[in-house]
């Protein structure tokens, strides 16, 4: 989360010269002290039972009290002398260079969700969406409330629901072509299916490789129907082709075999054009 505007938290620490000159303490000392007494320290190893165990001191201030009991230095007599006793120790807001405004009616404190990469976007939009309704909501102070200024989901899913619009719109297309060109209903209905079912194949596999339904994932399915219908068209109307000419043969032979042959005629070369279309969107995936 990326915040803007509103205050900034911070410890601060008000020190009375007065009483650092009274135990005769420098300023320098006072700070390197405060240094000192925020941050984590490493050891080396502890073995136990055949188990080495790393030994850590941890240091960071959590709270007031922890900087208030900070030793800055010692009196005469070993006592230490702690930061409480020569400053003033709260919390307050850091010194602002600037405010954030909304429509030019006043103050307000902005904060921007930064999704990780890979993550799904829509995904995340819906669990800060539920997050914020249910969590943080009811907890505010009273005249205050939450206004989203920007939201991407809307964006997304109108994006996704046109390409889903196109892919519907160009599979009918490229159905009522395959009838008329190819003018035979059982022929058309062999390339008609391939359609369903390819683009049934390709979510199963974005679903088990973990690729969302984005836009670049629906662009490549729409561009994809042409070269697969091309590649179906071609091996019916060869397989069409062989048939009559059996059919005119007086069938001799196997149906069957008639049909495999005329899929090893075209076959390797639907092949290699296909694959040479696939290497093409190898770069998207790198």
């Amino acid at each position: 989360m990326a915040s803007l505007g509103g205050f900034v938290k911070q410890y601060q620490i008000t020190i009375d010269p007065n009483r650092l000159l009274a135990y005769n303490i420098p300023l320098m000392a006072v700070m390197e002290a405060v240094k000192k007494s925020n941050r984590d320290v490493e050891g080396r190893v502890l073995e136990f039972s055949g188990i080495e165990y790393m030994i850590r001191g941890r240091g960071y201030i959590k709270g007031l009290q922890d900087l208030a009991q900070i030793a800055v230095s010692t009196d005469g007599r070993g006592t230490p002398i702690l930061l409480k006793d020569v400053a003033d120790i709260r919390l307050g807001p850091e010194i602002r260079r600037g405010l954030a405004e909304l429509d030019g009616k006043g103050e307000v404190a902005a904060g921007i969700v930064v999704v990780r990469f890979g993550e799904n976007v829509l995904s995340v939009i819906e669990r800060v969406k539920e997050r914020i309704k249910n969590d943080i909501v009811p907890s505010l102070p009273k005249g205050v409330e939450i206004i989203t200024t920007y939201d991407r989901s809307d964006l997304i899913e109108r994006s996704i629901d046109t390409l889903k619009e196109e892919i519907i719109k160009l599979s009918i297309a490229v159905s009522v072509v395959c009838i008329v060109f190819l003018f035979h209903l059982p022929s058309a209905l062999v390339v008609i299916l391939t359609l369903p079912l390819a683009i049934l194949i390709s979510f199963i596999c974005m679903f088990y490789l973990g690729l969302t339904s984005n836009i670049m994932s629906l662009s490549g399915i729409a561009i994809a129907i042409g070269a697969m219908v091309d590649a179906a068209i071609i091996m019916v109307e060869n397989a069409h082709k062989k048939l009559e000419a059996w059919e005119e043969a007086g069938r001799p032979g196997n149906r069957t075999d008639v049909i495999i042959e005329a899929a090893k005629e075209v076959g390797p070369s639907l092949f290699f054009a296909l694959l040479v279309i696939s290497v093409g969107f190898l770069p998207v995936f790198t």
